[in-house]
């Protein structure tokens, strides 16, 4: 992700030209090739060691979401949606649960796959798409929603994530926490707190707790979390 720019109080901003659907997939395939593991996929006003920061972060807010409960004969299963190079994917599976990581670039599935561990497998595709003949316990999604430009394909993208949550799973979208949507540059859109509760509402989940704030630095980003009750 890249962190946005907040302009001062009264200035108005022009919208940007935004990314349609098929140039933001070649835009991040091309940005997994250009850029190093945590790069492509962070925060690009970032060092490395800051970005390394922020993913331990990150990973300790699924984990705290999720909790610590794992069981080597039953292990979890879980999707890393939009998983970019794998690295939600490899600190879920060390902690004993099994992942499925898509993405749409397939050169970060390429890359994932290179350093896969035995209870991660990866496949290339879009998160509207993604069709697996099971369901999972957890199904997260982090700092790739507001990614996705086009309304139509994240609502399309959302419901599809929602619908591949078992019973009594968690959903957990990365995202602002804001009362409104608002378009920050040419491939980042952040959508409205109401949004996520009127989609994922009406596909049988219930937003469980606060909004989790990353809390890291100036980012006003972090996690909604969905429980599915029916």
């Amino acid at each position: 992700m890249t962190r946005p720019s907040f302009a001062a109080e009264g200035v108005q901003v022009p919208e940007p030209d935004v990314l349609d659907v098929e140039n933001a997939l070649a835009f991040w395939d091309q940005r997994h090739r250009d850029q190093g593991e945590l790069l492509s996929g962070g925060d690009l006003s970032f060092d490395h060691a800051s970005n390394e920061v922020f993913y331990a972060l990150r990973l300790g807010r699924l984990v705290d979401i999720v909790g610590v409960e794992t069981a080597p004969s039953a292990p979890r299963r879980m999707l890393d949606a939009g998983c970019g190079k794998g690295y939600f994917s490899r600190g879920m599976s060390r902690f004993g649960h099994r992942v499925d990581g898509i993405d749409a670039s397939p050169f970060a599935i390429q890359s994932a796959r290179q350093a896969a561990g035995p209870y991660e497998h990866y496949a290339v595709s879009t998160l509207s798409e993604w069709c697996p003949p099971y369901l999972y316990d957890v199904v997260y999604c982090v700092d790739v929603a507001f990614h996705i430009m086009d309304d139509p394909t994240w609502a399309d993208s959302m419901r599809n994530l929602a619908a591949l949550v078992r019973c009594g799973g968690l959903l957990v979208v990365a995202d602002h926490g804001a009362d409104e949507d608002r378009i920050w540059g040419a491939y980042q859109k952040t959508r409205a707190r109401s949004r996520y509760d009127e989609l994922f509402g009406g596909n049988g989940l219930t937003r469980r707790g606060d909004f989790v704030p990353y809390r890291f630095r100036q980012s006003p980003a972090g996690l909604h979390v969905f429980f599915k009750d029916r």
